[in-house]
């Protein structure tokens, strides 16, 4: 079989080395499952996405995602990933300023903004539910949140493609120093079928800026450098909890300073939902010799 392009990407990253890695199989058609699965494995990225032709006529193209356990149906680097893929290998172009990506969650609008080296990409997020509120929404909660001075908004469990829970942090340097019980975040994520949690304080530096930190325990990561789905959900959740507030039109994203990254992840929130995404680098683009 001929090799095939094959991109390393680095995601959300403020600059080069910043942000989230994502692999990219840029041409999957003749991959099984089985051989999808052991690629991702053996790359052991966080996330590995397969490009293939669409199968709904409304899509641009398709994606796959696997982790190295398993396929799921819908994350946001590496959505945003493959639509910097597609972009940068001439698969598709955008329609009116948007690409369409088909995956398990569904077609999902990714907006393009901006040309190349400068370019922005942003994506819908597939509808969010808040499923509960409040320090009392499940017995193994209080104990993940020991230990850290909470925020102006209640705990919430929120689903929308991936389940989170959120927590507001006092400030920013509270949140920064945090050091949490990862065993009660993987407890609490177990009990609830959720990913883990993902805190987030105000910004001291900027009015129109969150820091966030996500631990998404449920799938045995201790710490994500750049989270795109959870983001999402906190954006939603800032939006229907204060819709008049600073935030509730859009703001930027620091993540990852805590564990070496520096991400940088724009939200932007409208009549048309909301919005989250950023700038992806490629780092490797190469040939692929595997099958």
């Amino acid at each position: 079989m001929e090799p095939l392009r094959y991109l390393h990407l680095d995601v959300f990253a403020a600059t080069r080395g910043g942000g989230n890695h994502l692999g990219v199989v840029t041409d999957a058609r003749g991959w099984s499952t089985e051989q999808m699965q052991r690629f991702a494995r053996w790359t052991a990225l966080v996330e590995t996405t397969f490009l293939l032709p669409p199968r709904d006529p409304r899509a641009s193209y398709r994606v796959r995602i696997f982790t190295p356990q398993r396929e799921i149906p819908f994350a946001g680097h590496p959505s945003i990933g493959s639509a910097h893929a597609v972009l940068a290998c001439g698969l598709a172009e955008p329609v009116d300023g948007l690409l369409w990506q088909e995956c398990d969650a569904g077609v999902l609008p990714i907006r393009v903004e901006g040309e190349d080296g400068a370019r922005d990409l942003l994506l819908k997020s597939p509808g969010e539910r808040v499923l509960a509120t409040g320090q009392d929404a499940h017995p193994l909660l209080a104990a993940t949140l020991a230990g850290v001075p909470m925020g102006a908004l209640p705990p919430a469990l929120v689903d929308g493609g991936r389940r989170w829970w959120l927590a507001e942090v006092a400030d920013e340097a509270s949140l920064r120093q945090w050091l949490p019980d990862h065993s009660a975040i993987g407890a609490l994520a177990r009990a609830s079928d959720s990913m883990g949690l993902c805190a987030f304080a105000r910004s001291a530096e900027a009015a129109d800026r969150l820091v966030v930190r996500a631990f998404p325990a449920g799938v045995g990561i201790v710490e994500d450098p750049a989270s795109g789905a959870a983001n999402g959900l906190i954006a939603a959740y800032i939006a229907q909890a204060e819709p008049e507030g600073p935030l509730a039109r859009g703001y930027t994203v620091s993540q990852g300073r805590e564990i070496g990254h520096d991400a940088r992840l724009l939200v932007r929130i409208g009549p048309d939902g909301t919005w989250v995404g950023g700038r992806t680098h490629t780092i490797v683009d190469g040939r692929l010799q595997w099958m």
